[in-house]
């Protein structure tokens, strides 16, 4: 049995697969799935080879969430302790959220509680259309606290009034109304998804990619202000006189894909 709780693998074109291996506990949260996922995305994302990350998990859910047994061993800690540990789950959030990578969540089961975080710090979210998703924690008479920064933002502050209270379970169909997940498919159709998404992502400059993600973040939730138009022509000025950026405009007027697209296999 493959005991490593967290997988990774990569394929020639650059598409980093990181899969989370706890199928037996429906790949639920302790301190030591959430080190080798943090240890694990910062190591693709500093990989230059590596050009798109999807996060996929074994079995039949996505992630249920805090494991059981490491929530017994909580209950027994001080709150310095639990601070200590939130801050943990807290930085892996944040180091999906931050990636330079496009990412991708590949949600083949139910999402539960922290699990419903990791969808939301990804870049795009694909989910089968069985999946169902919780924010589970008030029942336990807890909060979602370290995942709600990533929430919130996704599906807006009037969802999360009803679904972080009511705990209830909600459908794939919902959560793309939502816009926690971009696509929902039938489940053997999940990785044809992905893979044509996939086939968008690579046509994109990779520092291109990256500056695009960053530039979201510097503009989202700001008023239209001087600082913010004199911001964003900076970014373009930067990004058109890059190598990459030069390299894109030529490759479109000389009508030749550019040089970080790969050349078509001869038959």
């Amino acid at each position: 049995m493959n005991d490593r709780v967290v997988e990774l693998s990569v394929t020639g074109a650059g598409v980093a697969t990181v899969t989370m291996n706890r199928p037996d506990v429906h790949n639920a949260f302790d301190e030591t799935l959430i080190a080798e996922l943090t240890r694990t995305m910062r190591a693709v994302d500093d990989d230059a080879s590596v050009r798109i990350v999807i996060l996929a998990a074994n079995g039949k859910s996505f992630s249920a969430g805090a494991d059981l047994n490491w929530m017994k061993r909580m209950a027994h800690y001080s709150e310095a302790d639990n601070l200590r540990d939130a801050l943990h789950l807290a930085e892996l959030m944040r180091t999906i959220d931050r990636m330079r990578k496009p990412t991708i969540a590949r949600v083949q089961g139910h999402a539960f509680g922290g699990g419903v975080g990791l969808v939301a710090c990804c870049d795009i979210a694909v989910a089968a259309k069985a999946a169902t998703f919780s924010l589970s924690e008030v029942r336990l008479g807890l909060i979602p606290a370290v995942i709600s920064p990533y929430v919130v933002r996704a599906i807006g502050e009037r969802a999360s009034r009803r679904f972080f209270l009511t705990a209830e379970r909600f459908s794939a169909e919902q959560a793309l109304s939502l816009g926690l997940v971009s696509e929902v498919a039938d489940v053997e159709w999940l990785d044809a998804s992905i893979d044509a998404l996939v086939d968008h992502l690579v046509k994109g400059g990779p520092q291109a990619l990256a500056a695009a993600k960053d530039l979201i973040r510097a503009v989202a939730d700001r008023p239209i202000e001087t600082a913010v138009v004199e911001d964003t022509a900076q970014r373009i000025a930067r990004t058109r006189a890059s190598a990459e950026g030069k390299e894109g405009i030529a490759a479109f007027l000389e009508k030749r894909a550019p040089a970080w697209v790969e050349p078509p296999e001869s038959n």
